[in-house]
């Protein structure tokens, strides 16, 4: 019988992956293409939110957001190899979540646009465009690689 690579989730697995969240400026958007319902992943900024849960601001132009407004199931991955070693021993969090996005105009939209800019200034030049809007992720899951031999599952609970 073969030894299951998952380990139990501990604190160090959880810090871990807060940390990644928190760091992460961004990540790869996993989205299934609407035209054809092949799989499709593009590059997005991310952010944390107040509760540390990553959260992107995407225009109603590109194709993943079109992509999400016809099947909101999406990944987001985060993390990225440091500058030596092998790319595969460096940590990384996958997560499993739906799309919400939260338009100009929602209660929200304001406090969560701060924050966004908080972390991507350059965001600024567009982030008030009519096209644009916050794109928060209901996570279901996460997976988490933290190196040879490091692999987790984890909750919502587990990122809070």
């Amino acid at each position: 019988m073969e030894k299951n690579p998952i380990n139990p989730t501990d604190d160090d697995a959880r810090a871990l992956a807060r940390d990644l969240i928190g760091a992460a400026r961004f990540g790869a958007l996993g989205v299934i293409d609407p035209d054809t319902g092949s799989p499709m992943v593009s590059r997005v900024a991310v952010v944390p939110d107040q509760a540390g849960l990553p959260m992107s601001l995407v225009s109603d132009l590109s194709h993943h957001t079109k992509a999400l407004k016809a099947d909101p199931r999406c990944s987001l991955l985060l993390g990225e190899p440091g500058d030596k070693g092998d790319p595969l021993t460096h940590p990384r969090i996958t997560l499993m979540a739906t799309a919400q996005f939260i338009r100009h105009g929602d209660p929200e939209h304001e406090k969560l646009a701060a924050q966004f800019l908080h972390h991507q200034p350059k965001a600024k030049l567009y982030i008030g465009f009519a096209d644009f809007q916050i794109l928060r992720y209901d996570i279901s899951a996460a997976h988490l690689n933290g190196g040879f031999g490091k692999a987790f599952v984890l909750t919502l609970d587990d990122l809070a």
